[in-house]
């Protein structure tokens, strides 16, 4: 959660990169806090006015590619937190396609979840140990994870070593704005009631500059907070790891239609 006062962090600097660390915890139920759709609308408005917004386009209404999302990715992949990681669990939108391919180059393995949690086999599995040199660069594209990829039970996800999410917006202090649908969150909530992730893992997510914003941001019990912020210049390190992430599913936002349309939320649904 995000409180309006100023975050104390503390940055380091280099030619050409800058390491940042943030301690503001926030608080939930902030008066000063802004909007999410507020936040959304005005990302989106920045990115395509600047000339920053890469295919697809125009980017609202979705997880925006960006202008250097290449180097973003490879700030990220050199994250001890995901440089070593053998299993990443990480979602399929278009700025993240970089960071999907060195992760799958650099030896992980990687659970994409399917559109809308949709099917009793919620996750694709991407192992590069079986795709050629080919594989690794289409395998992680969204038109051909099912060619490369394999669905899988969630009894056959093995524990994270981190979770790769996109974003909207994203604060210093870790609050992430997704585009709206909560699925992201969803998706979390469904991994940690499996106990395929928990407090320490962390969250990492790559942006552009202008998409890390200065807002107060009133977040939800469900909404899961970013460990590690990786835009093409800098890395931010939001402070987020000491705070607790959401213990699993947030019943109160699911109704039947929900869990008819989930399979997988049916095995964790309270008597």
């Amino acid at each position: 959660m995000t409180d309006s006062s100023p975050s104390s962090s503390s940055c380091s600097s280099s030619s050409s990169s800058s390491s940042c660390s943030s301690s503001s915890s926030g608080a939930e139920g902030d008066p000063a806090a802004t909007d999410k759709q507020a936040v959304r609308e005005r990302t989106w408005d920045r990115l395509e006015a600047e000339g920053f917004a890469r295919f697809p386009t125009p980017p609202h209404g979705r997880i925006p590619n960006f202008a250097d999302a290449a180097a973003a990715a490879e700030r990220a992949a050199a994250l001890p937190e995901l440089a070593d990681a053998d299993a990443v669990k990480a979602n399929p939108d278009s700025p993240q396609l970089p960071l999907r391919r060195r992760l799958l180059r650099q030896g992980t393995t990687l659970y994409v979840a399917v559109p809308r949690l949709r099917d009793e086999r919620p996750f694709v599995e991407l192992d590069p140990a079986t795709l050629d040199e080919d594989g690794l660069d289409a395998a992680p594209t969204v038109s051909h994870l099912d060619e490369y990829g394999r669905q899988v039970h969630p009894e056959e996800v093995p524990p994270l070593d981190a979770v790769v999410v996109g974003s909207v917006a994203v604060t210093d202090d870790g609050a992430r704005v997704g585009k709206g649908e909560g699925f992201s969150d969803l998706e979390y909530a469904v991994l940690r009631e499996l106990g395929l992730v928990d407090d320490d893992t962390p969250v990492v997510t790559t942006v552009h500059d202008v998409q890390v914003v200065d807002d107060a941001i009133d977040l939800d019990a469900h909404d899961v907070p970013v460990d590690v912020v990786c835009t093409p210049t800098r890395t931010v390190r939001t402070g987020a790891a000491d705070r607790s992430k959401p213990s699993g599913i947030d019943w109160s936002m699911i109704d039947d239609e929900r869990v008819a349309e989930i399979p997988v939320l049916a095995r964790f649904r309270p008597e």
